[in-house]
């Protein structure tokens, strides 16, 4: 199953052979990988550098630790990417506005993708979020509502890797601007954002991804406009 390692920086080589072993299938979501002392045995290395390299796998989302149980490699990555990108951002004393460009980036082109793959049923269920948007007055819940909105696009994009990204962008934004974000969402810009709303959706309707795809854009510049105010 694995192979002795010899060479510098072992715990590299141990990432390495279990990521590829995911690639390769022989490891599947949800796998239970062999006991410390096993792995230890198995690929002739020290647990000192077994430890390291289950804890960097750990950190970028590929394992999870189980109490008690021992390591698996994650059944969902939904939540994986949130970790690493946040230390990263915190290290790199990065901009929040680095964020919003980001997002409005991704769901620009996501909107795009998500024109040429969209269902019916899908666009079903976005047109009910937009109508419950409407029809809210609690901005909590509103808030709520616009982030599945945004993520049934994703998803319609049929692109996993675009799903779990910007769900943890999204996720990120609100661990920094929780109060900045529920405040746009307010009375004030309400009607111009279900307008918006409506137009990305008629975009998708379309079929056209130039026209959900700009439809988003000038949503994502509202949003990143306002929310730079909120946190400057």
């Amino acid at each position: 199953m694995f192979t002795p390692i010899k060479n510098t920086k072992v715990y590299e080589q141990v990432i390495n052979q279990i990521k590829t072993m995911i690639q390769d299938g022989t490891l599947k979501r949800g796998d239970k990988l062999p006991s410390e002392r096993d792995l230890v045995e198995q690929l002739g290395v020290s647990r000192a550098s077994i430890r390291e390299a289950l804890r960097v796998l750990e950190i970028v989302g590929l394992v999870e630790c189980k109490q008690g149980e021992g390591n698996f490699i994650r059944s969902t990555f939904q939540d994986s990417l949130f970790e690493p990108l946040s230390i990263m951002f915190m290290l790199n004393e990065c901009k929040v506005e680095e964020i919003f460009d980001l997002r409005k980036v991704m769901e620009t082109e996501t909107a795009a993708l998500a024109a040429k793959e969209v269902t019916d049923a899908e666009l079903k269920e976005m047109r009910d979020l937009i109508d419950e948007m409407k029809i809210s007055e609690d901005e909590e819940e509103r808030v709520k509502v616009d982030r599945k909105f945004h993520y049934k696009i994703a998803q319609a994009s049929r692109n996993f890797l675009i799903v779990n990204i910007l769900n943890t962008v999204s996720t990120l934004m609100d661990s920094f601007i929780k109060d900045a974000r529920r405040n746009i969402i307010n009375n004030q810009h309400k009607d111009i954002i279900d307008e918006q709303h409506e137009r990305i959706l008629k975009g998708l309707k379309n079929r056209n991804p130039g026209e959900a795809a700009e439809a988003m854009r000038i949503h994502m510049e509202l949003i990143n406009e306002n929310l730079v105010k909120q946190v400057r």
